[in-house]
């Protein structure tokens, strides 16, 4: 699974490369020898952690929005890439509610680009759509859903990325039914890590609460959630993308969530951070009548094991460690690159080196 020599010299666009997720990718990428082709609109919130951790000089950046099929067209035209994996989209919960056009827009549209440059083009063999646990008919059971559950996420932004996965299908069934592009998505679970600054999201809420030294407010704390570091579902995505440019016949609907045992109430994961951050950390439950978000979600990912033999390296204390260590070390202006890239070789599995860079 960690093993990315197929990636040196490949070229790779990845579209929303200045996310959070999308900077840990361009970054183990870079490290692996990827040629990274990033497109992204650039927006002056997502790109914290992209300029932080100094990744921009090691790509081909490139400023587009995916709703703009013809700028879209215009880098696949130019860089022919190999490997396509989209990330690209409009994330939280909360947004969805408020801006759905805009959310529409970007998650279902987005990807009919994407997949629709995929078609047009002759160099891409293995394209990968990240979407998200939320695709489910929610039920509000306590096991976990798998791939063959139906798709119908409850609010925009969920249902949105249900949509996105059948634009997926769709276009897998109907342009590249002769394998001719091996065609994936991958639904993740709840994913931490260092450099997250999302609004409404858990853990970047109780950074900012740390950082201010006042009390963090916790709408759900009896919420359960498959939550799980970020290099899990990256190394995931390029593992897949990579063995199915390999062989075809492994594309598919991949659940990548952690163990049962690691996903966790809110207020569990709080309790994780507390006790990893001290310096008298503290939360307080407080509903604040905001929208529906389900009580229980979990992700069964024995697809995924039985077909790649895939399993979870770190667990959701590990998970919450690591991102308090790279917290800290971007608070006290430590060298922030360095951290993620020896947290990549920890998680790789090999001792952790001093990979500064000169």
């Amino acid at each position: 699974m960690t093993d990315l020599g197929f990636y040196k010299g490949r070229k790779v666009l990845l579209t929303g490369h200045t996310g959070f997720k999308g900077s840990w990718a361009s970054v183990v990428l870079a490290n692996k020898g990827a040629r990274v082709i990033g497109y992204s609109s650039c927006s002056k919130a997502e790109m914290r952690l992209f300029d932080i951790c100094g990744i921009r000089g090691e790509v081909a950046h490139v400023k587009g929005d995916i709703r703009d099929l013809e700028s879209l067209w215009a880098v696949f035209d130019e860089y022919q890439p190999e490997v396509v994996i989209h990330m690209a989209a409009q994330p939280i919960v909360r947004e969805g509610y408020e801006n759905p056009v805009g959310t529409y827009e970007t998650n279902v549209m987005g990807t009919v680009n994407v997949l629709d440059c995929v078609r047009r083009s002759s160099s891409v063999k293995s394209f990968l759509n990240v979407t998200t646990d939320k695709v489910y008919a929610n039920r509000e059971w306590e096991w976990g859903y798998r791939e063959i559950d139906p798709l119908d996420g409850f609010d925009p932004y969920s249902n949105s990325k249900s949509c996105s996965e059948l634009v997926t299908h769709s276009y897998k069934n109907s342009f590249f039914s002769d394998k001719r592009v091996a065609i994936s998505t991958a639904r993740a679970g709840n994913v931490i890590g260092g450099g997250d600054f999302a609004k409404d999201r858990i853990i970047p809420d109780c950074v900012r609460a740390a950082l201010a030294h006042g009390a963090i407010v916790v709408r759900n704390p009896h919420s359960i959630r498959p939550y799980q570091h970020v290099l899990e579902p990256v190394f995931v995505y390029l593992m897949i993308a990579a063995r199915q440019y390999e062989n075809c016949d492994l594309a598919g609907w991949y659940n990548v969530g952690p163990d049962e045992t690691d996903c966790v109430q809110t207020g569990a994961l709080v309790e994780l951070f507390a006790q990893h951050w001290g310096e008298s950390f503290r939360w307080v439950e407080r509903h604040d009548g905001g929208p529906h978000e389900a009580s229980f979600l979990r992700l069964d990912s024995n697809r995924l094991k039985s077909t790649f033999g895939w399993k979870s390296r770190w667990d959701i204390d590990t998970a919450v460690a690591k991102t308090v260590e790279w917290t800290k070390c971007w608070r006290d202006g430590g060298d922030v690159r360095t951290c993620m890239n020896r947290q990549i070789e920890e998680y790789i599995g090999g001792v952790p080196i001093d990979l500064s860079r000169p």
